[in-house]
């Protein structure tokens, strides 16, 4: 194999190891809520804030920062108590197997983002990257699939699992942004594969949303928040493909964590 072959294997490996959602869960409730009852933070990587930096020694591979909204949000109300499970690569059984302990009927509020790693988001990503057009939307459009006949019930078993062992808390189910902001110049991929990965996004939110609603849980939207800061945008607040990092590749930057969902916690806690 020769050597520029063999770096583009390598580094399409590296791609796709790193790309994996890396998961946790965020949210934002009232002082009412952080003074009577505990917060527990579940999901993948948009949650444990993978791409923010300053993360926690002890979290190991789950990557949790102090910079993900979960943590800002108990450092800044203080709850009866915090439990921070998001995990780097988490999936929806992962969830049920590794993140649900903290949950109970003192729970108050939990907070969740789920379903992006189960759709096959680092797959997708690295299709989109290394192959053209038409291989790209081909990957997409597996994906949809998935979402239309498997993630629902996933997403079911998840929230199942949440209302029963935390009967008393209000839960909200915090979504994914859009990636790139189309109609500019942009260095990287072209325009329709920029569409068709923002469309997917809209696709797996809309999936999340119905499910969330059907538990009557709160769906927080945070494409409104990231509008103008998408890649390809003056002020980004998502990472493009970061070869010195891959692992925080297509992740919020920390002005996403504080600014992109934080915000959106607050409004739907």
């Amino acid at each position: 194999m020769r050597r520029s072959r063999f770096a583009a294997y390598v580094s399409s490996l590296l791609l796709a190891a790193g790309l994996t959602l890396t998961g946790a869960a965020a949210a934002q409730a009232s002082p009412q809520l952080a003074a009577t009852g505990g917060y527990v933070a579940l999901g993948d990587s948009y949650s444990s804030g993978v791409g923010s930096g300053s993360y926690i020694s002890s979290s190991g591979s789950c990557d949790r920062s102090t910079k993900a909204y979960p943590y800002l949000w108990n450092a800044a109300h203080a709850p009866s108590s915090f439990a921070f499970n998001a995990c780097s690569g988490a999936t929806t059984d992962d969830v049920l197997a590794n993140q649900l302990g903290s949950l109970s009927s003192s729970t108050a509020l939990v907070s969740v983002t789920i379903g992006g790693n189960d759709a096959g988001f680092a797959n997708v990503m690295t299709t989109c990257v290394l192959n053209s057009d038409s291989t790209c939307l081909s990957r997409i459009n597996t994906a949809r699939a998935y979402v239309d006949s498997t993630l629902p019930g996933k997403l079911d078993n998840v929230y199942n699992a949440i209302r029963s062992r935390a009967p008393s808390a209000h839960v909200v189910v915090l979504g994914y942004p859009r990636m790139y902001k189309l109609g500019t110049s942009c260095i990287g991929l072209s325009e329709t594969k920029r569409s068709a990965i923002n469309g997917a996004a809209d696709y797996l939110n809309a999936a999340v949303a119905k499910r969330a609603a059907d538990h009557g849980f709160a769906f927080g939207d945070i494409r409104t928040t990231f509008t103008g800061h998408e890649i390809c945008s003056s002020g980004s607040w998502l990472h493009s493909l970061e070869w010195l990092d891959i692992g925080e590749s297509y992740h919020p930057t920390a002005a996403g964590q504080s600014g992109g969902y934080l915000p959106v916690l607050n409004s739907t806690a």
